[in-house]
């Protein structure tokens, strides 16, 4: 059975309502750019923000931090605008 399919007791599988796929897809989208989101985060704000690892962040890597994922955060938002 595949993601667009759907069981159903005693009668075989059957198809998604339109409604069905849209919320599958919406959800499948929002983990998608959820991934993206922490890929970005990870890469660009831990490479910018943390100057010396270690078990604890310190006040300005925390404050680096918290402003960088909150501009990451805010880009896709920005970029949608355009269209």
């Amino acid at each position: 059975m595949d993601s667009f399919t759907t069981g159903s007791s005693g009668s075989g599988s059957s198809q998604l309502s339109t409604d069905q796929f849209i919320d599958q897809m919406k959800a499948q989208l929002a983990q998608a750019y959820a991934e993206e989101f922490l890929e970005i985060v990870r890469e660009k704000c831990f490479d910018k923000c943390i100057t010396k690892p270690g078990l604890s962040l310190s006040g300005s890597e925390s404050s680096c931090i918290s402003r960088c994922v909150d501009r990451s955060s805010r880009l896709p938002v920005s970029l949608a605008e355009l269209f």
